[in-house]
């Protein structure tokens, strides 16, 4: 029996780590930001730090762009070429884009190749997550199946919640009104959001960035004691200080989780804007 030969493929909005995508050839195809009527690809054109210096000076309020389908079909068409012949690729959730979808019209214009698109559900080191363990399970010789049900194991033990800083950019991208930010940058109202359904959604308003990160943690806590959460991220929009100070003081209060520190990069950046902190957990 031939042994598959498994390639993993991301959208940039995973934020991987640039060693991991060294370790496991790992390949990476990029969302769009446009600014100022200016469009570039999300780490490629323009890395993190400078989007952040770039949307403060902005006239306009950035939107982000998928990527086609042919931009898939390039990867593969490379990816076969190389010697794989088979393909899992792991996507931001379809209910806030298009690319899960694109991913899938791609794997199927490309013959001679078996493509498994994976909606991860969620974003950045979530969906980062998913794709490592598919990396590794691969290298370890798992087949597609075999991996591809590990996925949707680690997909039903995972969870992500994000505490969101500035609310222009909530009211900006249509989820709040002009008023409702008004009134609750006033009060210092922290929206923590979640995943539901694949969408971004308000899992609650909290009074305080303080009591914000501690009702999150009250969430860790809960999945940890049931055993869903064995690693987690903390995640920082360019805030780096900030979300190593609590990725401190989420280690000492859990023990038993491995913690890793990861990033809101332009594309999430653009919805969630800059301060925003997150934390996402799964099983190993």
């Amino acid at each position: 029996m031939v042994e598959e030969k498994i390639a993993v493929v991301v959208d940039s909005t995973a934020y991987l780590p640039q060693e991991a995508i060294r370790k496991y050839d790992i390949r990476v195809v990029p969302l769009s930001v446009i600014i100022d009527g200016k469009s570039y690809k999300e780490e490629v054109d323009l890395l993190t730090d400078d989007f952040y210096a770039k949307i403060k000076e902005s006239k306009d309020f950035p939107t982000s762009s998928q990527p086609a389908p042919g931009d898939f079909v390039q990867v593969f068409e490379e990816l076969k070429k190389e010697g794989f012949d088979t393909v899992i690729s792991v996507h931001l959730t379809s209910g806030i884009s298009g690319t899960f979808q694109n991913a899938v019209s791609a794997g199927e214009m490309v013959e001679g190749l078996n493509v498994f698109a994976v909606d991860s559900g969620l974003a950045c080191m979530a969906q980062g997550s998913l794709a490592l363990k598919a990396a590794s399970l691969a290298e370890q010789g798992k087949s597609a199946d075999e991996i591809l049900a590990y996925l949707e194991k680690m997909k039903q033990n995972m969870d992500a919640y994000f505490m969101v800083d500035d609310l222009n950019n909530l009211q900006r991208g249509g989820r709040l009104t002009g008023t409702q930010a008004m009134i609750g940058s006033l009060l210092q109202i922290k929206p923590i959001l979640h995943f539901e359904d694949k969408h971004i959604v308000l899992f609650e308003k909290v009074r305080t960035q303080k009591k914000a990160l501690k009702r999150i943690e009250e969430i860790l806590d809960q999945a940890v004691q049931n055993g869903e959460a064995e690693q987690a991220y903390v995640i920082h929009g360019n805030v780096p200080a900030r979300g190593e100070a609590w990725l401190k003081e989420l280690a000492e209060k859990f023990p038993t989780v491995e913690f890793h520190l990861s990033y809101f990069g332009p594309v999430i950046g653009t919805h969630l804007g800059e301060g925003a902190l997150g934390l996402t957990w799964s099983i190993k």
